[in-house]
């Protein structure tokens, strides 16, 4: 129910980070640094999937306390349980992916390179 919350604040500081320090991401050596818009739209993207997925599902709604859990006693608990034990390993995961996915096409853009 409350899963997005993690990826979501990654994806928030990756975006501040990004518009902070255009000009170096551009002009970096680094793999990563230049693949960070990248990992801004695999956040936004997976972030906005499960919202959606969350109010079609009723664990959001439209009206305060938004979240169904936080309607009964302990539910705030059970929401930092989950955004400890799902949003953060699935936060790690992504950031996981786009590290490779970041590597791997920064290496098949140099042996293109080389065999031009």
């Amino acid at each position: 129910m409350s899963c997005f919350i993690v990826p979501l604040a990654q994806a928030v500081v990756t975006s501040t980070y990004r518009k902070v320090n255009e000009k170096t991401i551009e002009n970096s050596t680094s793999a990563l640094k230049r693949h960070i818009p990248a990992l801004e739209k695999m956040l936004w993207g997976g972030s906005v999937m499960l919202v959606v997925d969350h109010i079609i599902n009723g664990e959001l709604t439209w009206r305060f306390p938004f979240f169904t859990a936080l309607e009964n006693a302990g539910g705030g608990a059970v929401m930092l349980r989950e955004m400890l034990t799902v949003g953060v390993p699935m936060s790690l995961v992504i950031t996981a992916v786009w590290a490779v996915y970041a590597l791997v096409k920064e290496r098949r853009g140099k042996v293109k390179l080389s065999t031009e």
